[in-house]
């Protein structure tokens, strides 16, 4: 198991970077934050985060004007000069090398951006304080990836239960054979999603739990037998993805994901949590692109 002293410079450095974001941040800087030599310091911080100190930054950076310029209107130059680019042409190159897209073609379109928000050191590894053998079996704590899209108006095929909270007891009131329902409707979106409901999706006497798959806003085909059919509104969607696993360890995928989304601070990257713009929701497990969920959030800046 790492030491709990290692464990605490790192995070003592992720925290500087946090709070002087906007500043130039020397290698000294952080090793004076960590309490170690500049060398080691970077050692340790590579060692725990996946990446060096450096990389680190510029991609925090890259992340947190992306988010900027997604949720303001602020000028591109004044976002690259605020996040301590020297230039409108040198952030742009960087803009274009981290995410394959241009900040003008960014903005203009509003694309989907893997962004980095990268776990904090701490908490991550305080999940698995109990036990060294846990420690060991676990990859790097950069393991998942994190990002924000755009959600259009939409509607919402449903299936309702009476009192589930999750998949298993859902199949137990209203059976498994709605997934292969949802997978026959033509013309969705996306792919069909278990989902939990907030309260102002809810009816009464129905559960939280339930699955369904978002049609256009113009969907006009018939809706099956016991289905129903809601209006979404647009919002945005915090997508977190963990790393592939073998098929059968798919409960120990979805729990890991969830202690990452339970100890998770969007505020950091200029989000808050959005429950009632729509469900959080989960694909189905599938070992090989990792567990998938969503959940809503709304930049701090927005108005509800």
């Amino acid at each position: 198991m790492e030491s709990k002293e290692k464990i605490s410079a790192v995070q003592r450095m992720q925290d500087y970077i946090e709070d002087h974001i906007t500043q130039p941040i020397t290698l000294s800087m952080l090793a004076m934050a960590a309490g170690y030599s500049p060398w080691h310091s970077a050692r340790i911080f590579k060692e725990l985060t996946g990446k060096a100190p450096f990389e680190y930054i510029r991609s925090f950076r890259l992340t947190k004007a992306a988010i900027k310029l997604s949720d303001t209107d602020a000028r591109i130059v004044d976002v690259a000069l605020e996040f301590v680019f020297d230039s409108h042409e040198g952030f742009t190159r960087a803009f274009s090398k981290e995410f394959g897209v241009t900040p003008q073609k960014f903005r203009r379109n509003g694309q989907e951006l893997m962004l980095f928000m990268p776990n904090r050191i701490e908490d991550y590894y305080n999940k698995f304080k109990k036990g060294e053998d846990n420690m060991c079996k676990k990859t790097n704590p950069n393991t998942v990836f994190v990002q924000v899209i755009e959600r259009p108006a939409r509607k919402l095929i449903l299936k309702r239960g009476i009192k589930a909270t999750h998949y298993f007891e859902y199949c137990e009131e209203v059976g498994c054979e709605v997934w292969d329902i949802l997978c026959g409707i033509k013309d969705a979106l996306y792919e069909p999603i278990g989902m939990w409901l907030p309260e102002n999706l809810r009816t009464t006497g129905t559960s939280e739990y339930a699955q369904g798959v978002e049609v256009t806003v113009n969907y006009s085909e018939e809706i099956p037998d016991g289905f129903e059919i809601i209006d979404l509104k647009p919002c945005k969607i915090m997508i977190f993805q963990g790393q592939p696993y073998d098929d059968e360890k798919f409960g120990d995928a979805i729990d890991e994901l969830w202690e990452v989304m339970k100890n998770y601070n969007p505020e950091v990257y200029g989000f808050e949590w959005a429950e009632e713009d729509g469900p959080r929701f989960q694909l189905i497990p599938m070992g090989y692109r990792g567990y998938i969920e969503g959940k809503p959030v709304r930049g701090l800046n927005e108005k509800k």
